[in-house]
């Protein structure tokens, strides 16, 4: 369901899936490999500090030559609706004002009075809602699987800044990649156009 409705979505708009995650100095514990008999062991100060990662994937509705679009923004903390909004100034940017339809889920900040509000002002954008529980449905999950278990993985850092780092790496190994962020959309069962690469 549309948060704002501004008629039939332009076949020139890019579909956009927008997800928020997080990082934190507690390590991403995943198995591994290491001679037989030594067991690789974690050590970490039990530091709960936390930086919120938000991803905006794109694919264009009718022109799939176009390839698919990342955006990315890491803060210390977590996202509410007033930095939510700063993202999506971002995003506006970053699309240099062409028609986007963003798709995301039903967080609160993603749907409180403030954002719909701004959301109105907005010639540019639409907003929709993926259905509830329904996380494998947003490509953007992929993206986060492919940094949690590659460069976030097992990474016990002194500062949140080391896992920021590392996070930023892995947003930078799928912009050089051309099949993942298809593959993340392949993932999800969804199809943009019927011009989507196969892998």
């Amino acid at each position: 369901m549309a948060a704002h409705q501004k008629g039939a979505v332009n076949k020139r708009a890019w579909i956009v899936f927008f997800d928020e995650s997080g990082v934190s100095l507690l390590p991403q514990v995943r198995r591994t490999y290491a001679p037989r008999g030594r067991t690789p062991i974690l050590r970490h100060r039990l530091n709960w500090q936390r930086a919120g990662m938000a991803a905006a994937l794109g694919y264009h509705a009718a022109d799939s030559g176009r390839g698919p679009r990342l955006c990315f923004h890491l803060k210390p903390g977590s996202y509410d609706t007033t930095s939510l909004i700063e993202v999506l100034e971002q995003i506006k940017i970053f699309y240099a004002g062409e028609p986007v339809v963003l798709v995301g889920d039903g967080l609160s900040a993603h749907w409180s009075w403030g954002m719909r509000a701004w959301v109105a002002r907005q010639d540019w954008l639409i907003l929709e809602r993926l259905p509830a529980y329904a996380p494998e449905l947003n490509p953007v999950e992929g993206l986060w699987s492919a940094i949690k278990t590659r460069e976030v993985a097992n990474l016990a850092g002194d500062h949140l800044a080391d896992v920021a780092d590392a996070a930023e790496r892995g947003i930078r190994r799928v912009c050089s990649s051309e099949q993942l962020p298809w593959s993340f959309l392949t993932h999800t069962g969804l199809t943009i156009s019927s011009q989507t690469p196969q892998n």
